[in-house]
């Protein structure tokens, strides 16, 4: 029997979670939602499905729903879908504060429904390729540079961008953050734009991190250092490199890399795909709505850094 889903909210992301659910196998895209009528209807007949113009309107009628509309409203759309018993993926980040996303959590156990939080990071193939090897970081750098996006400007960067990486450390470094120091700054907007943080986990590894929204190119790369080894990964052109030390039988230890081979696929493909098989199966998603939490509360203490320091 196929799944019926919906989207709710087809602006730069959602179109895109209907293109994707429209193709999957044994799903039926029953509805996109959205508040702009025309662009609900246009998504609509490139989906082949159906337009709503109301959340409301899916309630009962739907197994699943992905939520893609602005951080502001996240809790007042999840809630009561989740509480409908309706499973539920909700973009990054979850909600604007962590009691929202306590509510979202509790409203999801109410209605004993799977909820998901959309970090697409952690599915995209070059970091799946370079997990294996990432035993022991010990610094980490990341820059997630892009251009002005005229979108998600209710949110600063920190919880526009950043928070994807600090989802990711959460994830790959299995130690609590002992200490934060942040700057940012706003530049185009009321909000910061450009941000710093420096996090240092209780097992001694340091992340620094730089998110930007008003850079004039592009530049989404994750570095890891670690005993006897460096990764390098660009998300941009699915790429990681890897450089080890060598022995070379006793003598003279000499530095070695190469790349090494991804699956290339479409991140979100891949995060839809896991939502699907967590509803049709019962299991817990790759990222829950607690990882989300987790997430949104560094991202919240990191934003707090900043205002202590004055930007």
């Amino acid at each position: 029997m196929s799944l019926r889903l919906a989207v709710v909210g087809v602006g730069h992301l959602g179109r895109h979670h209907a293109r994707i659910l429209a193709a999957l196998p044994d799903v039926h895209l029953v509805a996109v939602v959205d508040t702009n009528r025309d662009r609900a209807d246009a998504v609509a007949a490139a989906s082949g499905t159906t337009a709503a113009y109301d959340y409301r309107a899916v309630l009962g009628r739907v197994d699943a729903v992905t939520i893609a509309v602005p951080t502001e409203v996240h809790h007042e759309i999840a809630i009561p879908l989740l509480e409908a018993g309706t499973a539920v993926l909700v973009e990054k980040p979850m909600a604007r504060t962590v009691a929202e996303a306590d509510a979202i959590i509790r409203a999801g156990a109410s209605g004993h429904a799977l909820l998901a939080v959309e970090p697409t990071d952690r599915f995209h193939p070059a970091v799946a390729a370079a997990r294996p090897i990432l035993s022991d970081p010990r610094f980490i750098e990341v820059h997630r540079l892009g251009t002005f996006p005229e979108r998600s400007l209710d949110i600063d960067v920190v919880f526009d961008l950043m928070i994807h990486d600090l989802d990711l450390l959460l994830a790959l470094v299995n130690s609590s953050v002992e200490s934060i120091e942040a700057v940012g700054v706003p530049v185009l907007t009321g909000r910061v734009d450009i941000a710093n943080a420096r996090l240092r986990f209780a097992n001694g590894c340091i992340a620094n991190l730089t998110a930007s929204r008003i850079s004039r190119e592009r530049i989404r790369k994750i570095r890891f250092f670690q005993p006897a080894a460096y990764v390098s990964i660009d998300y941009a052109t699915q790429k990681v490199d890897v450089w080890k030390l060598s022995g070379n039988g006793g003598l003279t230890p000499s530095i070695e890399g190469s790349a090494i081979a991804v699956a290339g696929d479409e991140p979100l493909k891949r995060e839809l795909a896991d939502f699907v098989a967590a509803v049709r199966s019962g299991r817990p998603p790759l990222v829950t709505g607690a990882d989300g939490r987790r997430a949104l509360a560094l991202a919240s203490d990191v934003a707090a850094a900043i205002e202590r320091a004055g930007g």
